[in-house]
């Protein structure tokens, strides 16, 4: 796998791999993994932390015709009998 150097200070190397992930290593070239890693990557601006937990909120649309008229679809569709069911003559 390729990895291409993303920044290069006194203290680390950070690279970028195939997989688009961030490898970094240290001044003497050992793998930097963990929470420094993740600290390192931070102060960098490489990657962004979310709590755990809280996913992404979808805004719901912003046209309310189209709101009403899938409510509308929607309750019709509650009202209305099974046509596969037929009377019984017993």
């Amino acid at each position: 796998m390729a990895m291409n150097l993303i920044k290069k200070t006194a203290e680390y190397k950070i690279f970028k791999r195939g997989d688009e992930r961030f490898a970094v290593q240290d001044a003497s070239g050992k793998p930097v993994n963990g929470e420094e890693k993740v600290n390192i990557l931070l102060a960098e601006e490489l990657i962004k932390v979310s709590l755990p937990g809280t996913a992404p909120v979808e805004e719901a649309p912003a046209d309310d015709e189209a709101t009403e008229e899938e409510g509308t679809v929607e309750a019709s569709s509650d009202d209305e009998a099974p046509v596969d069911e037929e009377p019984s003559d017993a």
